[in-house]
């Protein structure tokens, strides 16, 4: 068998997320399953490293293939492709080390989200674009509050199912970028709409609705507000999956 890392971008808006499902059309495994099982053979295999979320997009989304068929990794890129539909696109290919695993091997994840100021014709599917004006420091400052080694039940749906909502945090921090707020996150994994729930605490934060001392009190007891605030699923973007730098895999 040969494996491949396959670095793929998608809009996610027609998604019910990246998980393989019954109906293979509906999510963006079922669709890159059935092309690289077109271009490889019908006993090839794939897997994800983000299982992103029904209409959640990937700049960057990493994926491992396992197939018996040996192409040029040029051939990999154009042929898949070729059998995608047009918001799913393999952005390159190259052989990996037999044990690859796309998810169990990835040191960190980062995610992004896009807050637009302003009503846009262009970009309505990629950002979300909040009415009321943000205090973008107030955002910052407590986006700094979520980095390091904590309890993030208050911002996981379904927290009693999880083995664990611990979770270190690497780097959270927001930036404004001309008439966006965007919010750059990563750790080594996220719990169930973690991300959108951390996005819309902090818009709260921007309409001065919640404090800075309220989102620490989020992280020592749990909590059901986060949950109300859930920003939708069209600003965010799985930007970046990082491996070690050994082994024979670059970082993504």
């Amino acid at each position: 068998m040969s494996t491949w890392k396959l670095t793929i971008e998608y809009d996610g808006t027609r998604y019910r997320g990246w998980q393989a499902q019954s109906n293979t059309d509906r999510t963006v495994a079922g669709v890159l399953l059935r092309a690289v099982r077109e271009f490889f053979g019908p006993d090839a295999t794939i897997g994800g490293a983000g299982r992103t979320d029904a209409g959640v997009h990937a700049l960057a989304q990493i994926a491992h293939v396992r197939a018996r068929r040996k192409v040029p990794a040029g051939d990999v890129v154009w042929g898949v492709n070729d059998l995608l539909p047009h918001d799913v696109n393999v952005l390159s290919a190259e052989p990996a080390p037999p044990g690859f695993h796309a998810r169990h091997d990835a040191v960190s994840r980062t995610y992004l989200y896009r807050i637009s100021r302003r009503r846009t014709a262009f970009d309505k599917r990629f950002v979300w674009w909040v009415r009321d004006r943000l205090d973008a420091e107030a955002m910052a400052r407590a986006a700094l509050l979520f980095e390091g080694r904590q309890d993030f039940s208050s911002f996981c749906e379904n927290p009693e199912g999880q083995e664990s909502t611990v979770v270190v945090v690497e780097k959270s921090a927001v930036v404004e970028e001309g008439q966006e707020i965007r919010y750059r996150v990563e750790a080594s994994h996220f719990l169930w709409k973690m991300v959108r729930r951390l996005v819309g605490t902090l818009v709260e934060v921007g309409r001065g609705t919640v404090s800075e001392e309220e989102v620490s009190k989020l992280l020592d007891s749990r909590s059901a507000a986060p949950a109300k605030w859930t920003a939708p699923p069209s600003g965010l973007f799985l930007e970046k999956v990082r491996y070690p730098a050994s082994g024979g895999i670059a970082q993504a």
